[in-house]
């Protein structure tokens, strides 16, 4: 899973005819009520042409710890489940989920319900690149108890709040020993009352680059450029409660483009690029990283690059859920880095020193974490292991 472009479908998702129901949705006895309206969208995958997902019903919870069965549930639940391939949301484009009046207050734990595989009906599934066959997507407790996401949000009086839900369909994906897929779900929740807009151009003919936008080394939000080489990320936090962005641009082939210090602006567009000057990378060699990880361990890789500006990652990968074998791909030229100032086109430098240079750190799913250093200058390097 170590390609990491992915198909760009231009359709946009219509809102669907909803009802909600549930405890927590009334509002009487004088309760004052906001609304919430829930959208979805996705960050890049790595390998796949499309992952669908069948979403039946959301749920909302004003306690982080509340159970399936616990009482203040207000669920969206669709009056026909949807399957959305979640490889079409992208730049800025949604599926709207639909929408609920809640009591005015905050918000904690929201779950994401999905229609269950049953016989040859594959409500879940990918279909690799290079294929045109679905392949079901085992979704072990999603369609019972939902995929839970703990992000405090709040509901104004008379007010309407936009909650999108960022799927990361590329570290979401994990492939078991016998070809199979398994959904083991990356999602994150952000009101867009407290965010703004990173946005900006690499040159066309490197359409189809992913891009990150990272903080202290980790992927917030991802996004793909489109076939104008354009990119948007419209969900971010405002640096003002979290910190600036580093964007960071990867594209097979090229050299890894980083743009460090970037703020976003409640309601504003910050731009890192325009179309008349677009972001252009060199070319690069690519070499590959591979190893095994105590296959029980459940983990995902991550592969780190450290310049004098901080710590980026640059690629990441799920470890096979059977034989704990991964792999990825990574340039051997020095990235190029560049800092906001706010003044356009921003000015890129290699970072010479890191040429080749990668930290591969393996997280399991108990939250234990191993890194070692690899150099691929003079070559792709296997047995890079990891045993928990």
């Amino acid at each position: 899973m170590n390609d990491w472009r992915k198909t760009l479908l231009a359709a946009a998702f219509a809102s669907a005819a909803l009802a909600a129901c549930g405890g927590g949705g009334g509002g009487g006895g004088g309760t004052p009520t906001g609304t919430v309206n829930v959208q979805m969208t996705d960050a890049p995958s790595c390998g796949f042409d499309h992952v669908y997902v069948t979403v039946s019903q959301v749920r909302i919870n004003a306690s982080s710890s509340a159970g399936d069965n616990d009482s203040g549930w207000t669920n969206i639940t669709l009056a026909t489940p949807r399957k959305i391939d979640l490889l079409s949301l992208t730049n800025g484009t949604m599926a709207t989920l639909g929408q609920a009046s809640l009591p005015a207050g905050q918000y904690q734990q929201v779950r994401l319900v999905l229609t269950q595989n049953q016989g040859n009906t594959v409500a879940n599934s990918v279909v690799v690149s290079g294929t045109t066959n679905e392949q079901p997507l085992a979704t072990p407790s999603a369609t019972q108890s939902g995929l839970k996401i703990i992000r405090p949000f709040d509901v104004a009086a008379n007010a309407t709040v936009d909650l999108v839900l960022d799927f990361n369909a590329c570290k979401s994906v994990v492939q078991q020993g016998n070809g199979s897929y398994t959904l083991k779900p990356v999602i994150t929740a952000t009101p867009t009352n407290v965010a703004g807009i990173i946005d900006g151009y690499v040159a066309p003919a490197e359409a189809g680059a992913t891009v990150y936008a990272e903080q202290s080394g980790k992927v917030i939000s991802g996004t793909v450029a489109d076939s104008t080489g354009h990119f948007v990320f419209s969900t971010l936090v405002q640096s003002s409660t979290n910190g600036n962005y580093d964007i960071v641009i990867a594209q097979p082939d090229e050299t890894t483009g980083i743009i460090t210090s970037v703020p976003v602006v409640v309601g504003a567009t910050t731009h890192v690029s325009t179309s008349s000057a677009p972001v252009t990378l060199p070319a690069s060699t690519m070499n590959t990283v591979s190893g095994t990880v105590t296959a029980s361990a459940d983990a995902s890789l991550r592969a780190l690059q450290k310049t004098s500006s901080g710590t980026y990652e640059i690629a990441s990968a799920n470890a096979n859920l059977d034989t704990g074998a991964y792999t990825t791909s990574l340039p051997v030229a020095a990235p190029m880095v560049a800092t906001y100032t706010g003044t356009l086109p921003v000015a890129f430098a290699a970072a010479a020193s890191s040429a080749g240079q990668y930290t591969i750190e393996a997280d399991a799913a108990s939250g234990a974490t191993q890194s070692t250093a690899v150099s691929i200058t003079s070559g792709s390097q296997s047995g890079i292991n990891f045993t928990f």
